[in-house]
């Protein structure tokens, strides 16, 4: 079927392009307009912005902690409302979230490997997204155990390969390395270049060993970092020195707020800590290599859930309501804590003010991108609101004038005159996600691209405008309307389209048939798992 998507203010910064004008869809993909202009089906966007789908880089979504979050905090289901997505809602709920927003990808975090198949599952079910998860290396004995070793870097190469492969993951992420295992020794602090117990290597060694893999094996998405130390004061240097240990090569900050707390100047009235926004922007400016997504704070009620085993065991003390949970499992350990950020307190308020300096000082949309490391720092459903503050410096003002006054003290966002353009907020969201992730058939309105799309009322109001898109089609399909889900439709996970040394098949499987009791099969995600359905699509790696 060959769609017109006609008259809207067409954004894609990719191609410069901001003017009134058509977007052309012939089945699942876009196109150059006919040489006779007829369409079989039109869409009325006059008055309307007309955005490719917008693509989530770090969302918490599916996998052995979110199910876990269910179980812990049941009361979070539901309020006056209805289903509350963005803290322990269905896959079902998330995926129409997500849509009614004008999104159409997503990618889930945190995938460990032991745990693929189940995590895979549970993503299958969530409808409207193509979706894709990251898997997570770095305190995995196997892997430990070939540093220790000091075997080829070909060796790690081909185990982190393997990962990939049998967990069916989109790229791979690192969470405090070495912390898990550290913690199991009665560590509860860990930092770059502290060592790991009974391996003999630091942080930084495990790192730096996961830098090459990625590189080596031309995975798209480059290394996806949580440091430790996260939510500390001083973390700030922890996030900058792990920069420097990149040495050049691509690496990607996770939740990058969480971070940027710089220790209370001395003589400081109180304690506490101080933005560092400002030293992380000229961070990105500096190194080309390096992208951040922003972990946004968001006011009310969460639950923060983590593979960081370390920084949950910290944060339990201030779990609210008073329970929480933690798991120290054989590769990653990790925790829920809920938690309630408050307006009216000095240090979330500070946070929230953190995350938004850092995008208003962002010297390019497209590398410190827009997350709410949800749910850690609130729910993905706050996104609209988000975007509003970033546009509109009078709504911003009217914002930060109701906080404490620590804002105005440690930070500069109430001095940032900033706002966002169309085109900036379509690179953040758009252009800017699908450029990380590897994704060239997305997150652009080109010919050849996905016909994924998203159509929104021009308003001034930008968190209605943001927060039911008019219409919404997904290869093509209209899937929301006004709002509203009109057309349900399955999506695909993502994948690496990633070989595997047949030497080193054989020494995971002996190695997992030891440790485990089964081998190789009784981890991968294999497609028979799926009857019936076209689950999965590859992506190519670069190398």
């Amino acid at each position: 079927m060959l769609t017109c998507i006609a008259g809207g203010r067409v954004v894609d910064p990719t191609t410069a392009r901001d003017a009134i004008g058509d977007v052309w869809l012939q089945d699942e993909r876009v196109v150059e307009p006919p040489a006779d202009g007829r369409a079989d089906r039109r869409i009325d966007a006059h008055g309307h912005v007309v955005m490719a789908g917008a693509i989530e880089v770090h969302s918490h979504i599916a996998g052995g902690n979110v199910i876990l979050s269910r179980l812990l905090l049941p009361e979070l289901q539901v309020d006056e409302g209805g289903p509350l997505p963005g803290v322990t809602g269905s896959a079902g709920a998330i995926g129409e979230a997500y849509a009614r927003m004008g999104y159409t990808t997503a990618i889930e975090p945190a995938l460990a490997p032991t745990n693929a198949l189940a995590t895979h599952l549970e993503l299958a079910d969530i409808p409207f997204l193509d979706r894709g998860a990251l898997s997570v290396l770095g305190n995995d004995d196997q892997l430990l155990a070939l540093l220790r070793n000091r075997e080829s870097s070909e060796a790690v190469r081909d185990l982190v390969a393997l990962t990939l492969a049998t967990s069916r993951g989109l790229g791979v992420k690192v969470v405090n390395a070495g912390g898990a295992v550290a913690f199991k020794e009665g560590a509860i602090r860990f930092g770059l270049d502290d060592e790991v117990p009974a391996y003999g290597l630091t942080s930084r060694h495990i790192l730096q060993a996961l830098l090459d893999a990625v590189e080596e094996l031309g995975v798209p998405h480059p290394l996806h970092v949580h440091c430790s130390n996260l939510g500390l004061p001083g973390a700030d240097e922890t996030l900058i020195q792990t920069l420097a240990a990149a040495e050049g090569r691509r690496i990607h900050f996770a939740h990058a707020q969480f971070y940027a707390y710089a220790e209370a100047e001395p003589g400081a009235v109180s304690s506490g800590f101080r933005s560092a926004a400002e030293r992380f922007a000229a961070a990105v400016a500096e190194n080309p290599n390096a992208t951040m997504d922003v972990g946004q704070v968001v006011f009310g009620q969460t639950c923060t859930l983590s593979l960081d085993v370390i920084r949950q065991f910290g944060g339990r003390k201030a779990a609210s309501p008073r329970k929480w949970a933690l798991v120290a499992g054989d590769a990653e350990g990790g925790g829920l804590v809920p938690f309630r950020y408050r307006r009216a307190g000095a240090t979330s308020a500070l946070q929230f003010a953190i995350g938004l300096e850092l995008m208003l000082l962002s010297p390019d949309p497209e590398r410190i991108l827009l997350t709410t490391d949800h749910p850690n720092g609130g729910p993905f459903t706050a996104y609209p609101r988000i975007l509003h503050l970033l546009m509109d410096r009078e709504e911003r003002d009217r914002e930060l004038a109701t906080l404490p006054r620590a804002v105005a003290e440690r930070s500069s966002v109430g001095r940032l005159e900033r706002e966002y353009t169309l085109s900036e907020v379509a690179a953040m969201t758009r252009s800017g996600p699908a450029r990380l992730l590897g994704l060239d058939d997305r997150g652009h309105l080109r010919p050849g691209a996905r016909a994924d799309v998203a159509v929104y009322r021009d308003l001034p109001d930008r968190t209605a405008m943001f927060s039911a898109a008019a219409h919404v089609l997904k290869g093509g399909r209209t899937i929301v309307e006004n709002g509203e889900v009109v057309d349900w439709q399955a999506g695909r996970t993502l994948s690496l389209s990633l070989g595997a040394d047949p030497g080193m098949k054989r020494r995971a499987d002996a190695y997992l048939e030891t440790r485990f009791g089964t081998g190789l099969s009784g981890f991968a995600v294999p497609e028979a798992a799926f009857p019936g359905r076209e689950v999965f699509s590859e992506v190519a790696c670069r190398s």
